[in-house]
This record gives structure tokens, sequence and C-alpha cells, in this order.
């Protein structure tokens, strides 16, 4: 197999590994720079933030505030604000990067899937006609065509008008 180096992924590998080294969203959340940290809005209970490794352009996370690892631990107003969230976000990326479909996902538990399994969040990736081809197939890699700030730059706009 033909290695393609990707060295800013380590940081994610060393994060999720790092034994009681804090909350990535904790942490991006307390932060004051909402660019730095791709936070593209902040609701009640709720925040939207780009995924800085995503599956695809455009690749949202809806975070609820308090840390809890469980759907089921979340109260009705969080619930409804994350639910919401996730329908203004997938309106946000329809107006700015018109994909032809979307994922939305929550993976709860590291065996489900949740690289980060302690505090709960909502997938959505925007899905484009075409967007799977030879590279994840035959490469074992997928190629992300638009750099983060460009995509957060995209994004932002659609959610000052629409959020």
């Amino acid at each position: 197999m033909n290695q393609l180096w990707a060295p800013w992924r380590m940081a994610y590998i060393a994060d999720i590994d790092k034994a009681g080294a804090g909350c990535v969203f904790c942490a991006k959340v307390s932060a004051k720079d909402d660019r730095e940290s791709l936070i593209l809005h902040r609701g009640k209970t709720c925040f939207v933030i780009m995924n800085l490794f995503p599956y695809n352009n455009g690749h949202l996370l809806v975070i609820p505030y308090a840390h809890v690892a469980e759907i089921g631990a979340i109260d009705r107003d969080t619930s409804t604000e994350l639910w919401d969230l996730l329908c203004r976000a997938k309106q946000a990326l329809r107006e700015t990067m018109h994909p032809d479909g979307f994922n939305i996902g929550i993976n709860l538990g590291r065996t489900a899937g949740a690289g980060i399994d302690t505090h709960l969040h909502a997938h959505i990736v925007p899905r484009w006609n075409g967007d799977t081809n030879f590279m994840p197939v035959v490469g074992e890699t997928k190629v992300i065509s638009q750099e983060l700030g460009a995509t957060y730059d995209t994004l932002l706009p659609a959610f000052r008008s629409t959020i």
C-alpha cells in the first residue's frame, strides 16, 4: 500500500489517546477566538463547530455545552436546541455549499465509532454525487478539497443570517 503523509493527523491521534487531558470540546467552547476554534454559532445550550478532522468539506458538529456522554443525560431544552441547530446547520450548508445530500448521526461509545466518547455530539456531513472516488477505495485515503479556514469563511455568513 502507498502512504500519504498526513502529519497533522497526529494531533488528533494524540488527543484521543491522552488520559485525563481534558475535553477538546469544552476547551474549544471556553476559548475566546471563535474563528480559531472553528465555532460558527453559540446557542443557549449548544454550539455549532466545524470538525477539525472532517469526513468531507463542511463537516459540522452540534454539541451541548453540558459535558455528558449519553443522549439521555441532556434536558429537554438542550435536546430541542440540538435538533434545531442540526436543521439550521443543514440549511446553512445547503445555501452555501449546495450538497446533494447529508449524513446526520450520533456515535455513542468508542465501539460505535465515537472518536470523542465522553462528550455527546452530533455530526452533519454534506455529501455530493461522486464525492467518493478511487482514493478511499483504492488508496484508502480521503481527499478534502478545501482548507478549513476557507470553509469557515464560506459558512459563517449563512450562520449569521439564518441562526
